[in-house]
């Protein structure tokens, strides 16, 4: 029985190959040869499709930055909402967080990707809007304390093994997240 084409189908299952290599090893250790085999083509159709290696991981990161703010959204009149379901996010989809180390580790001189730009930006700005309305107190700037609220919420999958033994369960470390950043930004006045 003969396959018939379908362009959207192939690209997915790249995306799909492609997001699970560059997870593992990044960019610099990921293999198109791989990619192309656990997508189930050939690498003429990678590039075709993506251009190179780096288009590919452009491709994957954006692909995770749209599936990250579909589900998590933002919301600067509830910091530690926000920060729970970054956590929820990640426990759920920890390639996606290795895919952001991965980028931050890799592309630091690269040009920057239009949709990371984008989203920095409407978050910022909703930070300041914020501020201004004084729903959000804090003595932090908007990138400073976005920046915070982002490691808070990631900091237990940047712990050494070595602590496993003292890691409570899930529901301990969002509630322990959620607290956090709830002390960090203090009582909003509404």
């Amino acid at each position: 029985m003969r396959r018939t084409r379908d362009a959207e189908r192939t690209r997915g299952e790249i995306l799909a190959a492609a997001t699970g290599e560059f997870a593992k090893v990044g960019i610099a250790g990921a293999r198109v040869d791989r990619i192309a085999e656990l997508a189930g083509c050939n690498k003429a159709m990678i590039y075709a499709y993506f251009g190179n290696k780096d288009g590919l991981f452009d491709a994957v990161f954006t692909a995770y930055v749209e599936a990250y703010l579909a589900e998590v959204g933002f919301s600067a009149d509830d910091l530690p909402a926000y920060a729970g379901r970054v956590f929820d996010y990640f426990e759920a989809s920890p390639d996606h967080l290795r895919l952001a180390v991965w980028y931050r580790l890799e592309r630091p001189g690269s040009a920057r990707l239009e949709v990371v730009l984008e989203v920095n930006a409407a978050r910022l700005e909703e930070l300041e809007r914020a501020r201004a309305a004084g729903t959000l107190v804090s003595d932090f700037s908007p990138v400073e304390l976005l920046s915070l609220v982002q490691a808070i919420a990631t900091s237990w999958s940047s712990m050494n093994p070595e602590f496993e033994s003292g890691v409570p369960d899930q529901p301990a470390r969002r509630r322990a997240v959620v607290a956090a950043v709830e002390r960090l930004v203090g009582p909003a006045t509404k």
